[in-house]
């Protein structure tokens, strides 16, 4: 498979100088997706892990400190009141500016402004009510407050990311087709400028599967060939990628890392082009010889 013995003289035809940077692209492009869709996939997960379960009550400062944590109090007693309602933990301040520092910059400007006073509600989503409900009546027991239920904006965020995640496995179902009709044409091509040689084989007795199999040998050989290039392509991308992903991370934004199943995805594809560069091989050569005469 990897060189042995062969009645054609393969190894020279010009398919054994494109064919494998073909490949090599193709298997780039699949590992640049497949790593998008399990970062993609840890990003959705790690929201979901940290939204679920939560409510946040948001207070606006009233006129003075006094105020606005009379305020804050009675949005407490009223959340403790609600059925379904876990634990209710007004957030300081000093953590509100500690959150809000790598998105605005100095905390000392921060502490100047008039920042609402946010407050931590885990729930039961199973022996919760209506939470819309709970927010108007939230609303008109005490002024200034608000119910930011996170499901909502994270419901559209999953759709959002589910949708780039089936664009990204598109493109490999893509470049699979692709590769494939590499090798269709490329082994046609060298069916063609073979065909004396094919024929002197078939008088000597050398069955259609015999000549096949050498076809997909040399398929098979260029295929992940062209795999490890393309997955030597891929890791320094990745890397660049990562430093640069590395600087946004935090705040709203989780670490971005990719799961162990997504390094093993990655470091197959190469084994997986030479295969499907194998199979295209042998099914089109066993397909052409058995419609000649």
């Amino acid at each position: 498979m990897f060189g042995g013995r062969s009645d054609l003289p393969l190894k020279g035809d010009v398919t054994s100088r494109y064919l494998p940077w073909l490949v090599a692209l193709m298997v780039f492009l699949a590992a640049v997706s497949l790593v998008a869709v399990f970062v993609l996939n840890g990003v959705v997960e790690s929201w979901n892990r940290d939204v679920s379960g939560t409510v946040t009550v948001q207070v606006v400062p009233a006129g003075d400190k006094a105020g606005t944590d009379r305020r804050v109090q009675q949005a407490v007693a009223f959340m403790r009141g609600v059925p379904g309602v876990v634990s209710v933990k007004p957030m300081s301040r000093d953590k509100m500016v500690a959150l809000l520092t790598p998105w605005l910059g100095s905390s000392t400007v921060i502490r100047d402004l008039p920042l609402p006073r946010l407050i931590d509600v885990t729930i039961n989503p199973d022996a919760v009510g209506d939470l819309v409900r709970v927010g108007i009546s939230l609303k008109q027991s005490v002024p200034g407050a608000t119910l930011d239920d996170h499901r909502r904006w994270l419901a559209r965020l999953i759709t959002v990311s589910r949708s780039l995640e089936a664009l990204a496995l598109g493109i490999v179902v893509l470049v699979g087709m692709v590769t494939a009709s590499t090798v269709v044409y490329a082994t046609r091509s060298n069916l063609a400028v073979h065909g004396d040689v094919i024929e002197v084989l078939h008088l000597v007795g050398a069955t259609d599967d015999y000549i096949a199999r050498q076809f997909a040998d040399r398929a098979f050989s260029l295929g992940f060939g062209g795999g490890l290039i393309g997955l030597a392509l891929t890791v320094p991308a990745m890397s660049v990628i990562a430093w640069l992903a590395h600087g946004a991370q935090g705040g709203f934004i989780p670490r971005l890392t990719l799961p162990l199943i997504g390094y093993l995805a990655v470091a197959l594809l190469p084994v997986a082009a030479a295969l499907l560069a194998m199979i295209a091989a042998r099914a089109t050569v066993r397909g052409t010889l058995a419609r000649l005469p």
